[in-house]
């Protein structure tokens, strides 16, 4: 295993790694190509011959875990994609390339069905033991997107698998450019009724709060959300391509500040840099932009090479994110300042980690990941006699092992920009 100092350089650099192996990420389960649990032969065929089910138009895109579910979500970005929202029985599936069962149900997923999903990316399972699902409501992708149904979130409970509430967003949340891939939850001091879910516009360049006691949402606008015009150039799996119009992309909350609120830690995908602002900022409708304005701070840049997609930061608050220019999943310590030298590499692989989608950590402190190879889907196309689809695990402790990242360090605040810490967040 190389040294941190050698880790840290791997992130920086913009020369690419041309070998690497996995170290600490388990590969529990990969494919060529995905398949349902379909009812019987007969309902696979009638898919196939109607073309409501096509399996070169499926990409796995974000995971989550909870309890004995892992959830795996594939938009409908083409024909072909029979259920949008799946999961994986933990404690069944013995195959190293199981089916997806939809969720909750076939019913539910069915394309046109605007009661139900028609496209989601990244769900979110909260302590509360629900399911946090935003439907963006469209089938296509780029300028093939078609709006069927009204961007929406569905909230499910987890223990019996009902829905508990649909929310459809307000014509003031969203724009004419609006793609939404990404939410965060953040549940307040007073339990999970006081609970917001956070939604980032990516290409809208905006941030949607949802508050669950009110049961409404509003919309708030920054610079910050914007791309960043000298970040829009990407090289992933031998692919070089432009997404120079990515906006705020990943978002994420921190754990309880003294004041009782977090942090929200955003960035655009076409940006090599993090952003953050209170809670108690987003929390509040009644705040215009330009109040808020000098209340959202800028981090230190991770420097060339530091596109990041899903980032996660767990109770101890520790960041965890992918890095997909470098085939790599990092980490980043929030009781140490945030700085290049501060962030470390848990594991890279140029083969197994082409474009790392989603990262999550699950209740029993493990680390998930799943790889794709999205832009070869997107831009080229994908060999379906070759693994291009995979989901790793690993224990926190096997994966923070050697980083500057290591949750042993003695117990401290987050270490806060100074930006923070002086409007007393």
């Amino acid at each position: 295993m190389v040294s941190s100092i050698n880790q840290i350089a791997v992130l920086l650099s913009v020369i690419l790694v041309t070998t690497s192996a996995l170290q600490k990420l388990t590969e529990l389960y990969s494919w060529s190509s995905l398949d349902y649990t379909f009812a019987n032969d007969e309902h696979k065929s009638y898919a196939l011959e109607r073309g409501e089910f096509i399996p070169e138009n499926n990409l796995p895109v974000g995971i989550e875990v909870w309890k004995n579910k892992l959830f795996v979500t594939v938009p409908r970005w083409a024909d072909g994609v029979p259920s949008t929202l799946n999961y994986i029985s933990l404690d069944v599936s013995t195959s190293p390339s199981p089916k997806l069962t939809p969720y909750p149900n076939w019913a539910y997923n069915r394309q046109g069905n605007c009661d139900g999903l028609t496209t989601t990316y990244r769900v979110k399972a909260d302590s509360c033991n629900r399911l946090w699902v935003l439907d963006s409501g469209t089938v296509g992708i780029g300028n093939t997107t078609k709006q069927v149904c009204p961007y929406a979130i569905h909230v499910f409970d987890l223990t019996t698998d009902k829905v508990l509430r649909k929310y459809t967003l307000r014509p003031d949340d969203t724009n004419a450019n609006t793609f939404i891939a990404n939410i965060a939850i953040d549940i307040g001091a007073k339990g999970c009724e006081d609970t917001f879910l956070y939604a980032s516009d990516e290409l809208g360049y905006g941030l949607i709060s949802y508050s669950w006691e009110l049961n409404t949402s509003w919309r708030h606008t920054h610079s910050y959300f914007m791309p960043d015009p000298l970040a829009g150039d990407f090289n992933i799996g031998g692919l070089n391509f432009q997404w120079g119009e990515e906006g705020i992309f990943g978002i994420t909350v921190s754990p309880f500040l003294e004041d009782g609120f977090r942090l929200l830690f955003f960035h655009p995908l076409a940006s090599n840099r993090e952003f953050a602002v209170s809670t108690k900022i987003l929390r509040n409708p009644k705040l215009t932009s330009e109040e808020i304005y000098h209340d959202f701070v800028v981090l230190d840049s991770r420097g060339p090479g530091g596109h990041i997609t899903s980032h996660y930061m767990n109770d101890e608050g520790i960041l965890f994110f992918n890095l997909i220019d470098r085939n790599a999943v990092g980490c980043w310590n929030s009781k140490i300042p945030y700085s290049p030298s501060s962030l470390d590499v848990i594991d890279l692989d140029n083969e197994a980690l082409i474009f790392p989608s989603d990262v999550k950590v699950d209740a029993l402190r493990n680390l998930w990941v799943i790889s794709d190879r999205m832009p070869n889907h997107l831009i080229d196309k994908l060999n379906f006699n070759d693994i291009n689809f995979r989901i790793f695990y690993a224990p926190l402790e096997k994966a923070l092992s050697g980083t500057v990242c290591s949750d042993n360090i003695p117990y401290a605040p987050l270490a806060l920009p100074n930006q923070v810490i002086q409007k007393g967040y």
